[in-house]
């Protein structure tokens, strides 16, 4: 199961699609039509996230039911829709994992720069922007405008100290993130806070894919390119702390709620790494793919 968020029209609808992500069914109007009380479901999909499990059996019953009546008016195009980040405005900073494939760490650094506990920093809500919509290339601000592609974990229940081996109980889903980093601004403030956190500098989805797809988030390809040149090519079989690690050593001292997005860290590829450096230029196309996920498509104004 998939759930995105999009615009139908100029209005906000959440819809959900199968594997093949052939037709999008219109949720909240196919629960209308079906008019059962055991199926009503929330407005947006970030309600529904907070209902967890439940609203994942609601919009399966609604969405096999909706296949059963061949009404095609329940269902959407890709074409005739716009995209939305899936929660288009979180409601907390997102979290992010650092240097967390060795490769990455030694490509910025040396083999010194590989952390021993992870290394978290955040971006502001404001950075979240779509699939297919346009990255500012904030020339005014940075010369060295990056990208990060990342395997993200979106929370489904809410938890504090969760243990390790439970840690994926407390997950509803996953999507792809774009860490767009100013590695100038990183430099110079000595923190990551603004380089992270320009805005429009997280684009997000396409869609959240429910947990029940991925059987093992540790075990998933992942690769970006930037105008069709493969830069990132690895496997989250190389995480230096797995996702239920990550989720564990957050959760000892902040409660982790429904919605809260954490991104997993980048592999080595990225465009500080290389010699001379490729960061992104106006114009350009990243193209991030994530196995089982999906691909994150988005051009540099």
């Amino acid at each position: 199961m998939k759930f995105a968020t999009v615009k139908v029209n100029n209005e906000s609808k959440f819809v959900m699609t199968d594997e093949k992500g052939a037709a999008f069914l219109l949720l909240e109007e196919a629960a209308k039509k079906m008019n059962d009380s055991a199926v009503s479901i929330p407005t947006t999909l970030m309600e529904c996230i907070q209902e967890g499990e439940s609203f994942v059996e609601k919009a399966e019953k609604l969405y096999q039911w909706s296949l059963s009546i061949d009404d095609a008016s329940l269902f959407i195009a890709e074409e005739d829709l716009q995209w939305e980040a899936p929660i288009p405005r979180p409601a907390k900073n997102i979290f992010c994992v650092g240097k967390n494939y060795a490769e990455h760490a030694i490509e910025l650094g040396s083999e010194a720069d590989i952390p021993e506990n992870i290394m978290l920093f955040s971006k502001a809500p404001t950075t979240v922007i779509a699939h297919k919509s346009t990255i500012p290339n904030h020339q005014d601000v940075t010369d060295e405008l990056d990208y990060e592609g990342e395997l993200a974990v979106v929370i489904g229940k809410k938890g504090r100290v969760i243990k390790r081996e439970e840690a994926l109980d407390y997950v509803f889903g996953y999507t792809i993130i774009n860490d767009v980093t100013a590695r100038d601004l990183q430099a110079r403030h000595k923190q990551y806070l603004l380089g992270k956190s320009l805005d429009g500098t997280c684009p997000m989805g396409p869609y959240i894919v429910h947990k029940s797809v991925v059987a093992n988030p540790n075990q998933l390809q992942i690769q970006t390119k930037v105008n069709d040149e493969v830069r990132q090519k690895s496997s989250t079989e190389q995480f230096i702390f797995p996702v239920e690690e990550i989720i564990a050593v957050i959760s000892k001292g902040m409660t982790l709620e429904p919605g809260d997005i954490i991104a997993t860290g980048t592999p080595a590829g990225v465009g500080k790494g290389f010699n001379p450096p490729k960061f992104l230029h106006p114009g350009d196309t990243v193209e991030i793919t994530v196995e089982k996920v999906g691909t994150l498509v988005n051009v540099i104004e």
